[in-house]
């Protein structure tokens, strides 16, 4: 069992857990994950590594509560137990001095550019970050990448804070200053992550993405995590979850991440009655 040492809202239904897993915050490195289950009878689900403490012995979480079990695990607090963190998994991040190294997040992807920002710029490279959110509140982990990178870009939507627009068109603004750019990484929403593959593409710059399929065991067995990437098949689990912008199938990913919606949607729906209920166990 691994207990919750300190749980808190960065936004609404975004919420960050320090959970304590001492062998994990050893050897986990940028870019990788754990997969999660809540107890015995649990899904399984992957989340990446946000921070970790060696000397606490203690990983970061940030989820999103957006389907059944990570509104579950949203209920959760300092002292609760999870039955199972297995990991770390997946293929870290590949860092070195690029130059100029941008890291994008969009909502709760911001969680996964934050480890890389801060590798990148151990490197010795000069890094942005664009952090993108509906509004104001949605901006997470701004005064954290402040504290590691030359620059941070918080964009909002609907224009309540910092740039009035996506990240897409913050990247394009810098591109269209002249601003050389030599890496992008990009993690959030399928449609973000095309929008800037989308827009880094004839610039030539190498763009990565952390990819989100469904995925069950983390260990390359099941299949579920395949994913297209340059016309062959990869394993999002151990060949990923980062992947080369410009060579993924993005509209085979969305189509794959609709499977179970309707699935998940009615258990969602069965969640929310029982939580309305008190029926909670």
């Amino acid at each position: 069992m691994f207990r919750i040492l300190k749980a808190d809202f960065l936004a609404p239904e975004v919420k960050r857990f320090h959970i304590e897993a001492p062998r994990i915050a050893r050897k986990r490195l940028p870019g990788q994950f754990v997969i999660v289950r809540l107890d015995e009878h649990g899904e399984r689900i992957p989340l990446t590594i946000s921070d970790a403490d060696v000397t606490e012995g203690w990983i970061s979480l940030i989820v999103q509560g957006v389907g059944k079990t990570t509104m579950a695990l949203n209920l959760l607090e300092s002292g609760d137990l999870i039955a199972d963190v297995a990991g770390p998994l997946g293929v870290p991040s590949h860092i070195e001095n690029f130059g100029t190294a941008v890291s994008i997040g969009g909502g709760v992807g911001t969680a996964i550019a934050y480890p890389t920002a801060v590798a990148l710029k151990e490197a010795g490279n000069s890094v942005l970050a664009i952090v993108g959110g509906r509004s104001r509140e949605y901006v997470i982990l701004e005064q954290e990448l402040g504290e590691v990178c030359d620059e941070v870009y918080p964009t909002t939507d609907d224009g309540s804070y910092g740039f009035h627009g996506f990240v897409t068109e913050k990247l394009q603004e810098l591109l269209d200053t002249g601003r050389t750019i030599d890496h992008v990484l990009a993690i959030g929403p399928i449609p973000m992550m095309k929008a800037v593959a989308d827009v880094t593409r004839p610039y030539g710059i190498k763009t990565v993405v952390s990819l989100n399929p469904i995925m069950v065991d983390g260990t390359g067995m099941c299949g579920g995590c395949r994913v297209s990437v340059g016309g062959e098949t990869k394993f999002a689990c151990v060949d990923g979850p980062e992947f080369d912008a410009h060579q993924v199938d993005f509209e085979l990913l969305t189509l794959r991440n609709r499977t179970y919606l309707e699935f998940e949607h009615r258990k969602l729906q069965e969640f929310q009655c029982r939580t309305q209920s008190g029926d909670i166990t």
